[in-house]
């Protein structure tokens, strides 16, 4: 084969490696990766929410504080954030200890990356806020009337390990403005410690959902301490959940009853969630 021939070959293997990535994040969408969600438009000016995501940073098995690392799921904090931003509410940044809030890196893949991300890399307003996080004891919850709390694996190391975000949670329950409580994925497992008034699990008999068992085991990440599927239904929440052939592609979104708790299954939710959430919040604005 002469020299010229095996140039366009090359050229075109590169081209065609060009194109199958280009054409991956497509693929992946089809098959259920961040759908695509007809937003609606809200003015909810005046009205404020507090994201509140893990503080924990390392994928390490239990006793050893090693391994890749890891933190919230990007897309899980950024979708939200800008849905609301973008109604005209003004957005607060949390964590569990505060400071900077660890993201898992795997959420800026290519193939994975969401235009939620790639906008939170480009605005140093959103930036500063991840950098220097509020700390859970620091919120006021009198200063929200939107609590959403942000999943990812990070998330199963702590938030369901937090006597303050419980308190957090059960105070804001009980607050006389009656705020919202959102969360995707494992973002739910930051309510599992919240009391009702009568010290009873706050989740009990309410219907949520989050990340599944399935999904966990799929991906091959089941160290974690706390999955919550399991956490849910270990403290009398109504767990539900849809499937796939793979559950990374499933979604489902649940509001409960009362209409105070709107829960996404895993990633693919936030979309969904925050406009769910909004509804409800504009319609009790316009009552």
């Amino acid at each position: 084969m002469s020299v010229k021939r095996i140039a366009i070959a090359i050229l075109s293997l590169g081209t065609i490696a060009a194109l199958a990535v280009m054409m991956l994040p497509l693929l992946l969408q089809s098959l259920g990766l961040h759908p695509n969600y007809p937003s609606k438009s809200f003015d909810l000016t005046g009205q404020t929410a507090l994201i509140i995501t893990t503080s924990h940073g390392v994928l390490n098995p239990p006793g050893e504080t090693d391994g890749e690392p890891t933190g919230v799921f990007s897309s899980e904090m950024t979708i939200p954030y800008y849905e609301f931003i973008d109604a005209g509410m003004t957005v607060d940044i949390a964590s569990i200890q505060g400071g900077p809030v660890p993201i898992d890196p795997s959420s800026f893949r290519p193939a994975i990356k969401t235009p939620s991300d790639s906008r939170f890399l480009a605005d140093p307003v959103f930036q500063d806020k991840v950098a220097q996080s509020l700390p859970i004891e620091a919120i006021n919850i009198a200063d929200y009337d939107l609590f959403f709390i942000a999943g990812g694996w990070g998330a199963a190391y702590d938030l369901g390990d937090s006597p303050a975000l419980g308190e957090l949670i059960s105070q804001a329950y009980q607050a006389e403005h009656t705020p919202l409580f959102g969360a995707v994925c494992h973002g739910p497992l930051g309510f599992i410690q919240a009391r009702a008034a009568d010290g009873s699990a706050l989740l009990k008999g309410r219907r949520l959902t989050g990340v599944t068992n399935k999904q966990v085991e799929e991906l091959g990440i089941v160290m974690t301490p706390r999955h919550p599927e399991t956490e849910l239904k270990r403290v009398g929440a109504r767990y539900e959940s849809r499937t796939a052939f793979r559950d990374i592609f499933a979604n489902h979104v649940v509001i409960d009853d009362e209409q105070r708790f709107v829960t996404g299954q895993n990633q693919n939710a936030g979309h969904e969630t925050a406009q769910k959430l909004m509804a409800i919040l504009e319609a009790r604005t316009g009552e």
